[in-house]
């Protein structure tokens, strides 16, 4: 039959007449309630005419394309089997649909070959969100091991999809946006990295030409997975196009006996019909539907470039002391605490409070921290070992990849697929855990696997999370890769927080968190108010914008507060006292961008879910174009409503290049109706570059 899930302006059709594969008639907007006979009437109205020179046939693409069906793209399924007779490349796989499991929300399809003796379980759901999910089981049916070479999840693109957007970056520079024009051919996007990566794909977006943040049709895909992973999208001079999304399997990596499967991740899609902020207004509530966050997220202060590795607890009191004044709620001591940690070439491993520099354990530290009323964090990197370190010469056997291969970081990588390596960093974690007052885990992850089974070795990562939440429920856990290399929808259904970038410098922010929130809610972004020069660039920041950026987040400081001057500490006690009025708005609400003509100035903003309150951003990232911007519009408001907008300062006002404001931010405020501010939009200050303005709009 033909199968129509609906959610939230959503339309899903499945065609699952007969024995063949089952394939999407239409992903995108819904086309409203239709009966059988309706439903049968737009199947027919799809069938293609058969070209010359091909199969003779309709072409159709299936939930699982490969040759047989005459699919000459990348398949969506590569398997064969070792010590047997096909499924090899000869001879794909005739996948035919056996039974159907149909509910108002999901669509599983079991699919088998049976002379293969192969068994594919393809499922589907649509959230009451609207965000598509889909994934692939294949199961081995015979006593001869089937190798599993690629599964992928394929989903059909209107034509009018022509323009691709994803991500690449690196180091500090991470989720930097790219475009194409999607021709006939493939453009893909590989990462063979055992994490995401600093330069990973993140979201893969098609849509209709010029879409942009507010505008525009879009369909968007992403990987649910934190290990090596493959997006692709690819246009066929046959006419179809498609989105693909797998993880990238290396050879032998999976090999199936007789009765086991292989579940793929989940890919996770959406269409929106107004752009990129429509993606976030879908993944945003449904990611809140399962968060694992239950309290406010508390102002963080991390210690590492206030004191990098030079633990000293007289200096890390002071600290605490300032911390607390200013309105801190968890204090986190960074790399260095652990058995002879003096530098990054040493001791990773070796989980043992370093009596050297910690002759009383952590508890005098965490007392401290505990009696001014804050919580305590601690850095680890439970995945990770230095040559240098007790347990790696005694255990070499843990390691992953050949011992002549270079390191990085001056670290190498435990292998936790190995049953031994795994109860070692589960066991020292648990007694860190148990012995100590530790609210919060900083889970660092400093380099590429190059070698090993990245498939294994993702798994274990996720068994030692939820092993490690499951001993310890109350303890949150950071996600953190050299910054943001490891950011993805799999690791945060084990996380409360993920470190959005190394870099603390707020004009790099601007554009990280900017893109990183396409996908993920502010509540999970780390970012933190760092020194007025930024340790990752060396470029030297006004306190305000640097407030102004951290603020839109999960907010903290990495600074060595015992620098800043007392009318600082004032400014920072101010955004600290700000912040936590505002987070309910700002973790709560629906994430806004709008487009400007100058690529110069950046605008976002909040409002929240009744539509009565805003918080907006208006960021000057360098020399505008013009002498006097356009007006700033204020998206996402309810157009019928009155609002009073004021421009609110953090410390000093913004610097700007004018005799006078706008009369509008002279008076103090004005009051306009959502549809204005939304359409028309007002005057903004002539910012200099490097500076931001906020403010905020509440509802009469």
């Amino acid at each position: 039959m033909i199968h129509h899930l609906r959610a939230a302006g959503v339309s899903l059709i499945v065609d699952a007449r007969g024995a063949k594969v089952p394939s999407i008639l239409h992903w995108g907007a819904d086309v409203g309630e239709l009966d059988s006979s309706a439903l049968d009437s737009l199947a027919g109205a799809l069938v293609a005419a058969v070209p010359p020179s091909s199969i003779d046939e309709p072409p159709r693409l299936s939930l699982v394309p490969t040759l047989f069906d005459g699919w000459s793209g990348r398949p969506g399924l590569e398997v064969h089997r070792v010590g047997g007779p096909a499924p090899s490349v000869s001879q794909p796989l005739a996948l035919r649909l056996v039974a159907t499991d149909a509910s108002e929300t999901s669509l599983i399809f079991t699919l088998a070959d049976a002379a293969a003796a192969v068994t594919v379980t393809v499922t589907l759901e649509l959230t009451p969100e609207g965000v598509l999910r889909l994934r692939h089981r294949v199961r081995n049916d015979a006593s001869s091991p089937l190798a599993v070479d690629g599964v992928a999840a394929a989903l059909p693109l209107p034509d009018r999809a022509r323009e691709l957007l994803d991500f690449t970056g690196l180091w500090t520079h991470e989720r930097t946006p790219q475009r194409h024009t999607l021709g006939q051919g493939i453009w893909s996007r590989e990462h063979r990295h055992g994490r995401p990566g600093h330069d990973d794909a993140f979201l893969f977006a098609a849509g209709t030409p010029g879409f942009t943040f507010r505008t525009g049709e879009v369909w968007a895909t992403h990987l649910a997975w934190s290990g090596d992973k493959v997006l692709w999208a690819e246009r066929s001079p046959l006419g179809a196009s498609v989105s693909g999304s797998g993880e990238l399997l290396a050879p032998g990596e999976i090999m199936l006996a007789d009765g086991e499967h292989y579940e793929t991740p989940w890919t996770v899609a959406v269409y929106s019909a107004t752009g990129l902020d429509g993606v976030s207004a879908r993944l945003h509530p449904w990611i809140r539907s399962w968060s694992s966050i239950r309290r406010p997220r508390p102002v963080v202060l991390n210690t590492w470039e206030a004191v990098y590795f030079d633990h000293d607890l007289p200096t890390l009191l002071t600290l605490v002391d300032q911390a607390a004044r200013v309105g801190v709620e968890r204090f986190v001591l960074d790399d260095g605490w652990f058995e002879g940690r003096t530098d990054d070439r040493r001791a990773l491993g070796d989980w043992f409070v370093d009596a050297a520099r910690w002759p009383d354990g952590l508890s005098p530290l965490i007392d401290a921290v505990r009696a001014q009323g804050m919580d305590f964090g601690l850095w680890v990197e439970p995945e990770m070992v230095n040559p240098d370190s007790t347990v790696a010469r005694e255990h070499p056997d843990w390691i992953l990849g050949h011992a002549d291969a270079p390191t990085w970081r001056f670290q190498r990588v435990l292998d936790l697929s190995n049953p031994e390596a795994f109860a070692y960093i589960l066991g020292r974690l648990d007694a860190l855990l148990g012995e100590y007052d530790i609210a919060f885990l900083k889970w660092d992850h400093n380099r590429d696997l190059l070698g090993g089974s990245a498939h294994r070795q993702t798994a274990a990562f996720y068994r030692l999370l939820d092993a490690v939440r499951a001993a310890h429920p109350h303890v949150e856990i950071e996600s953190c890769a050299s910054g943001g290399a490891r950011i993805d929808l799999g690791v945060l259904e084990r996380v409360e927080r993920v470190w959005t970038s190394d870099t603390n410098d707020p004009l790099e922010r601007q554009a990280i968190q900017r893109y990183t929130s396409l996908v993920i809610p502010p509540e999970y972004l780390g970012g933190h108010l760092g020194a007025a020069q930024s340790h990752t660039t060396w470029r030297t920041s006004d306190l305000e914008f640097r407030l102004v950026t951290a603020l839109f987040g999960s907010a903290g400081i990495e600074w060595n507060l015992n620098e800043a001057s007392p009318a600082e500490l004032d400014t920072i006690a101010a955004w600290i006292d700000t912040y936590k009025r505002r987070r309910d708005l700002l973790h709560s609400g629906t994430v806004v961008r709008s487009d400007a003509s100058d690529p110069a100035l950046h605008a976002h903003g909040v409002v929240s879910r009744d539509h009565t309150s805003a918080l907006f951003a208006h960021v000057s990232l360098a020399a505008p174009r013009t002498a006097v911007p356009s007006p700033l519009r204020l998206p996402g408001l309810d157009p019928d409503r009155l609002y009073r907008v004021r421009p609110l300062t953090l410390g000093a006002a913004p610097r700007a290049i004018q005799d006078a404001p706008p009369a509008w931010i002279a008076a103090g405020e004005t009051v306009l109706s959502g549809r204005i501010l939304a359409e028309i939009g007002l005057a903004v200050p002539l910012l200099a570059p490097e500076q931001a303005q906020l403010f905020t709009a509440d509802a009469l």
